[in-house]
């Protein structure tokens, strides 16, 4: 299928590895011009060099914070009228809501709310000035079915969703859609370090620790950022037009809810 995106621009954020890069793999696989940016140099200028060459086309690169204002106008500088745009930044730590003081809550909706919308301000009025414009903000399964330890990704999180819901309807008219999707369990470095995490816990092996969590998966495995990455690359796509306001769930059926 033609996504009908070729020579469109796209802004995908934290994508020098897992699910960003695959976002931005499947973009450029469509022709579109891709910009990328990470927070280590020597990875992102890597994974853009990767991804060129795996698809035959220029990947621009940006090494910045995204979460600060500096970051956001490094990247901007480098993409500033992208016509797509992936937002995306890694979750808080789990923990205790008891140790978190009003710092850390800062910094996790400074991440995964504050910042994603501040990009979409600073670009959303050219999508609109051009008539199309596709955003899908990464967020997480936990926005469905919270899981506990992850309060602070369940609260910043789901504070973006709410005002997700609101905007997307703002600017359909227009031709510009806002969704977002929500991963499970993908074959991710965050994924496997979660893993250790709790081998170490359990005082089992790594091995075992994942084999369980893949069998405890209707699909008895793991998400690939590729399929993460074709499901974005379809929303940003000239047939998904008629999709906006929307979380899709892609978590191999782990969510066991009807609706």
């Amino acid at each position: 299928m033609d996504l009908g995106i070729a020579g469109r621009t796209a802004l995908v954020c934290a994508a020098s590895k897992g699910l960003g890069r695959g976002c931005a793999e499947a973009l450029a696989r469509e022709g579109v011009a891709v910009t990328i940016c990470a927070r280590t140099e020597a990875t992102v200028r890597q994974a853009a060099a990767e991804i060129g060459a795996a698809t035959g086309r220029e990947v621009r690169w940006v090494a910045c914070d995204i979460t600060t204002p500096q970051g956001r106008a490094a990247v901007l500088a480098a993409c500033p009228q992208p016509d797509i745009l992936v937002n995306n930044a890694g979750g808080p730590p789990p923990g205790d809501f008891r140790e978190w003081d009003r710092d850390t809550w800062i910094r996790a909706l400074d991440a995964n709310m504050l910042t994603p919308i501040e990009l979409i301000k600073a670009t959303i009025d050219g999508m609109i000035e051009r008539k199309f414009g596709r955003i899908v903000n990464i967020t997480s399964s936990a926005v469905k079915a919270p899981i506990d330890v992850l309060g602070l990704s369940n609260g910043a999180r789901s504070g973006l969703t709410g005002f997700i819901a609101g905007l997307a309807r703002k600017v359909a008219r227009q031709g510009v859609t806002i969704n977002n999707i929500l991963p499970g369990s993908f074959d991710t470095d965050r994924l496997r370090s979660n893993m250790v995490l709790r081998a170490k816990a359990a005082d089992k092996p790594v091995e075992d620790i994942a084999r369980a969590a893949q069998q405890a998966n209707p699909s008895g495995r793991f998400g690939t950022p590729s399929e993460f990455g074709a499901l974005c690359a379809y929303l940003c796509s000239t047939h998904a037009g008629y999709i906006t306001g929307q979380n899709l769930l892609i978590d191999g059926g782990a969510f066991p809810g009807t609706f």
